[in-house]
């Protein structure tokens, strides 16, 4: 019987050992998970919601330490020495939701790609580009005549209005 309980205090050590390996090279801080919206477990029922700004989203993860939320987006295929500005808008958008929905502004979001995690300040400059961001948006919705970018023929393929287009390259 002495055998079976230490086979089974080996067996957690080499579990702990192996989750602190796993968390390790994630690149995420060591906390506690309180919402997710990727792979089988979803813990984010319902994305969060800002009605004042029109605005919806649903980060692939929200980390609780102390009493802040800190959202995480991933981009696993990724690879980048400096994060892509529409990635950190994304991110921006999810602290801005964080501090619409709870009343608590994050002091920071993660964007984690495949060997790399940059961390995103949360200040009122980045609320304020968010915000900016939104009006610049919805200005465009009601624009007739919007200025298309087409400097990419693989991307112009790859569109799902390529159809419709009358820019679209050949």
């Amino acid at each position: 019987m002495a055998w079976l309980g230490i086979a089974l205090i080996l067996c957690a050590v080499g579990v702990l050992a192996l989750a602190m390996m796993v968390r390790r090279h994630s690149g995420l801080p060591w906390a506690r998970v309180v919402g997710t919206d990727t792979g089988v477990q979803r813990t984010l029922e319902r994305p969060l919601f800002s009605a004042r700004l029109g605005l919806t989203g649903k980060p692939d993860y929200i980390l609780q330490r102390g009493q802040a939320l800190i959202p995480v987006e991933v981009k696993p295929n990724r690879r980048a020495a400096q994060p892509y500005p529409s990635d950190l808008i994304q991110l921006a958008a999810y602290l801005v939701l964080i501090e619409e929905t709870t009343g608590v502004a994050p002091p920071y979001g993660l964007l984690r790609y495949a060997d790399e995690t940059f961390q995103l300040r949360y200040t009122a400059a980045v609320r304020d580009e968010v915000v900016a961001t939104l009006a610049e948006m919805r200005e465009l919705l009601d624009d007739d005549d919007v200025a298309r970018n087409h400097d990419e023929a693989a991307r112009c393929r790859g569109c799902g209005f390529r159809a419709h287009c009358d820019d679209a390259l050949a």
